[in-house]
């Protein structure tokens, strides 16, 4: 890791204050209000999609040359954290999207950007991340989903496993093993369509959080796609597949800031509200020490995110631990600050009537995805030690 300071400046123009804004309104008129009804019934809240894709924010990392926004990274994050304040399931349309076509921006030949991105800009494609396998989770390159080449094809069997969103979107970036004999340097990546005969979807796994993002197993049985599918060359997935997250975890950490924030929004509104001894709880010192570290700690995140968002954007190299550690420190924030606000509700913090409880429950998921915090920790000592 670089001991050069300047690594992690970043600065927030005045369009990153108006996306805030603008998203903050959208959220809170339109998404808010379901939030609730989204983790009760555990179904995908498809009027949300059609809110984020009318907004032009289903997509906004797509650049400008296949038809998106070209936003920039901070830009990204911040849409990511102001849907997640209000409803961590919605967050993940946004986030989940950029997962599944980061590989295809970039490692994809321009003939596949052409033929995929518009369509992803557009909100007609919407794309999962397949990488993980039952065997196969922190320890990604033991997959043993394979693709066979066969003349101008490929034939994928197999199965994925933990995969956002794979019941609703129309595409899957899949790592698959094409040369079993060489680990990791064996895996390539492929754009596979929802629609190709022989792909499954099995039921959505009954999870504690996030409930209205269904999570699924993919199953390939025979599916035969066009070689010229293939994302980069034979053999160049893994590194695909790490270079994807290097970009995007920093996302979940956005998403985490967002749920964080959430719930310190919550837990101060109350204690101003909520009256004990004759007074209300807020002006007791107690209180007033817990809500000081809940903001430190949510502010400190943000910029560690902001910070990692912006080494993606000038791709510095120092970006894989600054990716890690974003997604680390504000995952582990996120679990923390809920934690205490449902402790500031007291009872009432305990019951679904209000909700930090469900923040709470969304929170524990962004220690464990995209690489669980243990990973990451591991992956930030490596920085540090080569």
């Amino acid at each position: 890791m670089s001991s050069d300071p300047s690594y992690s400046l970043y600065g927030l123009t005045e369009e990153h204050q108006l996306l805030r804004k603008a998203v903050r309104e959208l959220a809170e008129d339109k998404i808010a209000p379901r939030a609730t009804e989204i983790d009760e019934s555990a179904e995908y809240p498809w009027d949300v999609h059609e809110e984020l894709k009318r907004a032009d924010l289903l997509a906004i990392h797509v650049p400008e040359q296949y038809g998106g926004a070209g936003a920039d990274r901070i830009a990204h994050s911040i849409v990511v954290e102001e849907v997640a304040r209000v409803c961590a399931a919605s967050s993940l349309i946004v986030a989940g999207n950029k997962l599944g076509t980061m590989g295809l921006i970039l490692s994809g030949s321009e003939e596949l950007k052409q033929r995929y991105l518009p369509l992803v800009a557009s909100g007609e494609a919407t794309f999962s991340y397949a990488l993980s396998e039952r065997e196969a989770g922190s320890d990604a390159a033991a997959m043993k989903t394979r693709a066979v080449r066969d003349g101008d094809t490929y034939v994928l069997n197999g199965s994925k496993m933990w995969i956002t969103g794979a019941a609703v979107n129309t595409h899957f970036t899949v790592m698959a093993v094409t040369d079993p004999g060489r680990g990791a340097k064996g895996i390539s990546a492929f754009v596979v369509h929802k629609d190709d005969p022989g792909l499954s979807v099995a039921p959505a796994e009954k999870k504690m959080g996030i409930k209205g993002s269904p999570t699924s197993e993919v199953y390939f049985d025979n599916v035969v796609i066009p070689a010229d599918r293939i994302i980069g060359d034979e053999g160049t997935g893994f590194i695909t597949a790490l270079k994807t997250l290097d970009h995007t975890r920093s996302m979940i950490g956005a998403q985490a800031v967002g749920i964080a924030q959430g719930a310190l929004d919550a837990a101060v509104a109350y204690v101003k509200e909520r009256k004990q001894f004759g007074k209300a709880i807020a002006e007791f010192q107690g209180v007033q020490f817990m809500l000081a570290d809940m903001a430190m700690k949510v502010e400190a995140a943000r910029h560690l995110v902001y910070a990692a968002n912006a080494s993606a954007e000038r791709g510095d190299p120092d970006l894989t631990f600054l990716s890690s550690a974003s997604k680390t420190f504000a995952s582990d924030t996120a679990m923390s600050v809920t934690t205490d606000a449902v402790q500031l509700f007291g009872g009432y913090g305990y019951t679904r009537d209000f909700p930090v409880e469900r923040m709470m429950r969304d929170a524990k998921i962004t220690q464990i995805y995209e690489g669980t915090n243990q990973v990451q920790r591991m992956v930030m000592a490596r920085q540090l030690l080569k």
